[in-house]
C-alpha cells in the first residue's frame, strides 16, 4: 500500500503542470514520509475489530491528518501532491479549500470503486471529511500564528 501511495503521489504531480505549480522540499518529503508511514501502519497496526472503535479511530485520524496538513502547508516548504493540487485549484478558482478537497477525494473514491477497489466506511468518511478538517485546521493555524 505504501508503494502504491508513492507511485500515485508521483503521478499526481503531473496534474500540477497545467496549474504551473512547482514542488518543493516539503512536496518530495511528503511523498516519501506518507508512503512509508502508510506501509508501517498497515504492516504493524492491527485491524480494529470493534466497529464503533474503528469509526472513532477513523474520525480521530481524519482530524489529525487535517491538522498535520495545515501545519506543513503553512510552513512554506511546498505542499504534498494532493494538497498542492487542492491549494492550486483553490487559488485559481476561489472555491473553498474544503469543497475543492471534497471534489478531489470524491473523484478518486469513485475512480477507485470503478476500478474494483473496496469502498469501506473509513474510505467514505475520509473522502467526505478530510477537506473540511484541513479547512478548519488552516483557520486555527492561521489564527494562532498571525498574532
Amino acid at each position: 500500500m505504501g508503494w502504491s501511495t508513492f507511485a500515485i503521489s508521483t503521478l499526481v504531480l503531473l496534474l500540477w503542470i497545467p496549474l504551473k505549480e512547482k514542488p518543493g522540499f516539503g512536496t518530495l518529503a511528503n511523498i516519501a514520509i506518507i508512503a512509508t508511514a502508510i506501509q508501517v501502519g498497515v504492516t504493524f497496526f492491527p485491524e480494529q475489530n470493534n466497529y464503533v472503535v474503528g469509526i472513532l479511530y477513523c474520525l480521530i485520524g481524519i482530524a489529525m491528518v487535517g491538522f498535520g496538513s495545515a501545519l506543513y502547508i503553512t510552513c512554506g516548504l511546498g505542499p504534498g501532491p494532493r494538497d498542492g493540487l487542492m491549494t492550486a485549484i483553490h487559488n485559481r478558482s476561489g472555491v473553498r479549500i474544503g469543497r475543492v478537497r471534497l471534489a478531489i477525494e470524491s473523484s478518486v473514491l469513485v475512480a477507485g470503486w470503478l476500478l474494483g477497489g473496496t469502498l469501506g466506511l473509513g474510505t467514505l468518511l475520509f473522502a467526505l471529511f478530510i477537506g473540511q478538517s484541513i479547512a478548519i485546521s488552516l483557520g486555527v493555524v492561521s489564527r494562532v500564528t498571525h498574532r
